[in-house]
């Protein structure tokens, strides 16, 4: 059968499952828009305000479903503004497949109009890009794209196809996705080293990251706890993962991670890392991380492994893989004493000042997780109130917690809810928000209006850019540069403009009232909750500092 190279791309994506695409059109890439009005029974198409929300949607389209995120873009600004999209979804290890169409490859190098490398761009912040300028190359670059996204550590691919190859035409070959690649083998005496430093343990603690819900190995880790009776912290891509009510939970670690968690860590003889990095908001002083124990690294990515924080073992292996290996070498044990002194420190607080406004955040999400129930996603942006919802959520669903980690995207919450409302249709998606965030992707309003997708917005306001302002009264003598911009945005009037529904707060009893009201809306909700911009996210490590420097109050 002989198609085009448009065509060629729908009948690939349809041979990988594809069902949805986030995108928006242009010159360069309208071949593509043409055939997708010809499949438009079979692939649906979400537009986007700016393709920026697309390439965030893709993402949390791709977090939510456990699919792979497909996202549309032309070239030249329609390509470059699906950078900070694409790199966010590869610090987070991600699998999304970008395609992007470029002037036609006559034209290639000329500066012509709306003409960029798009490749040559996006090489750090992907696994792999592809540039198909030869029809001949386009089904084997799909093929592999998906392949490359989805092996080993997942990430970003992008493809970038010239006009000219969209149009032209081939014989087209039904095919198959193509094989994952292996993963990382590891050896039996790999497995039994580290059982055996399990077992020899008196005080270990788990410390597990996003590699852990990657792989699907959420039951194989709670297996572990349970029978070597461990208690675990997680960090903030692995938040959902360890119930909220779990005995051996101890919170989230770093630098706005529990005291129990980073106190247990400091304390502890043997500290097990399975899917985590080590990042420098986890190991902010990474020579005096975990100072006491002993440390096992369990990754994926060979490159990790004493990358941060040197180890005294580590190991290359798919989480799932090595657990499984792992479980029937560890024996049973009770660490009775460890473990009640370690959850004991999650009763430990300091003086908590909220701010003097009468709704506070821990109020806000608290009612939030009361009137919601398992079948809820829910979404973040960056900031105070990004950090405010993992310490306060009270959930236990792997890749139901949707967040910019890595590369901390402000404006990222918006679209990945649109991604997610899309993939999971039946789950309710809540997305929580802080102004500043907010305003630098508040137009993806649109889209959730013309999609009719009911995400109730939750707008912690405080009139301040939150984060940083936190930043410059305890670090830089309340010099507030920048942080203060006196903003006078009327959020539900802004939703009701776009045809949402929109509600504030300012006290407790108006936020539930909203929020109720907006369990019932069929379409977008937003709900303006007025907090003090003297509400502190604590505990709190300085960069660079120890569990020694935490400010709790």
């Amino acid at each position: 059968m002989r198609i085009t190279g448009s065509q060629l791309v729908a009948e690939v994506l349809l041979e990988h499952g594809v069902d949805t695409i986030f995108g928006y059109p242009g010159g360069t890439i309208l071949n593509l828009y043409d055939t997708l009005y010809e499949y438009r029974d079979r692939i649906r198409h979400v537009l986007s305000a700016h393709e920026q929300g697309a390439a965030h949607a893709a993402d949390g389209y791709s977090r939510a479903t456990g699919k792979t995120g497909v996202v549309f873009a032309t070239s030249g600004p329609g390509a470059t503004n699906l950078v900070t999209g694409i790199a966010t979804a590869f610090m987070d290890s991600i699998p999304m497949v970008a395609i992007t169409c470029n002037v036609p490859d006559a034209l290639i190098g000329r500066d012509a109009f709306q003409e960029v490398s798009i490749t040559g761009i996006t090489i750090p912040i992907t696994k792999h890009t592809y540039f198909v300028n030869h029809i001949e190359d386009l089904a084997d670059a799909i093929r592999n794209a998906f392949r490359i996204a989805n092996s080993g550590r997942k990430g970003p691919v992008l493809i970038d196809i010239t006009k000219d190859v969209t149009a032209d035409t081939i014989n087209y070959k039904p095919g198959m996705p193509l094989p994952l690649d292996p993963q990382p083998t590891f050896t039996g005496d790999e497995v039994r080293k580290v059982a055996a430093m399990i077992n020899a343990a008196e005080k270990p603690v788990i410390y597990c990251g996003g590699g852990v819900p990657a792989a699907g190995a959420g039951d194989e880790l709670l297996e572990l706890m349970e029978k070597a009776d461990i208690p675990a912290a997680y960090t903030l891509m692995a938040a959902g993962l360890i119930g909220y009510d779990n005995p051996r939970n101890l919170g989230m670690l770093g630098m706005h991670g529990s005291i129990a968690a980073n106190k247990a860590i400091d304390r502890s003889d043997l500290v097990i890392a399975i899917g985590a990095r080590f990042s420098d908001r986890v190991a902010l002083n990474p020579a005096k991380f975990g100072r006491r124990a002993q440390k096992v690294q369990i990754d994926i990515d060979n490159s990790e492994i004493n990358k941060n924080v040197l180890v005294d073992f580590g190991v290359t292996a798919d989480a799932r893989q090595f657990l499984e290996a792992l479980l029937p070498l560890v024996k049973e044990k009770k660490h009775t004493e460890w473990v009640s002194q370690a959850t004991g420190w999650k009763n430990t607080t300091g003086d908590v000042k909220e701010g003097d406004a009468n709704l506070h955040p821990s109020e806000i999400i608290g009612t939030i997780c009361d009137l919601t129930d398992g079948d809820t996603i829910y979404v973040t942006d960056v900031g105070q109130h990004q950090m405010w919802t993992a310490q306060y959520l009270r959930h236990s669903r792997t890749n139901k917690f949707l967040t910019s980690g890595g590369l901390g995207t402000m404006g990222y919450g918006y679209g990945a809810a649109i991604g997610a409302k899309v993939g999971c249709p039946d789950y309710r998606v809540i997305h929580i928000t802080g102004d500043g965030s907010f305003h630098m992707n508040m137009n993806e309003a649109c889209t959730a209006v013309s999609e009719e997708l009911p995400i109730i917005t939750v707008i912690m306001n405080n009139r301040v850019l939150g984060m940083v302002y936190q930043w410059q009264t305890a670090f830089y003598g309340s010099r507030y540069s920048a942080t203060t911009p006196e903003r006078k945005t009327d959020f539900p009037k802004v939703i009701e403009a776009f045809g949402g529904k929109g509600y504030s707060a300012t006290t407790p009893q108006e936020f539930e009232e909203a929020f109720r009201e907006a369990l019932q809306q069929k379409g977008p909700v937003w709900i303006d909750c007025a907090i003090s911009p003297d509400e502190r996210v604590l505990p709190m490590i300085p960069g660079g500092g120890t569990l020694e420097d935490m400010i709790i109050g």
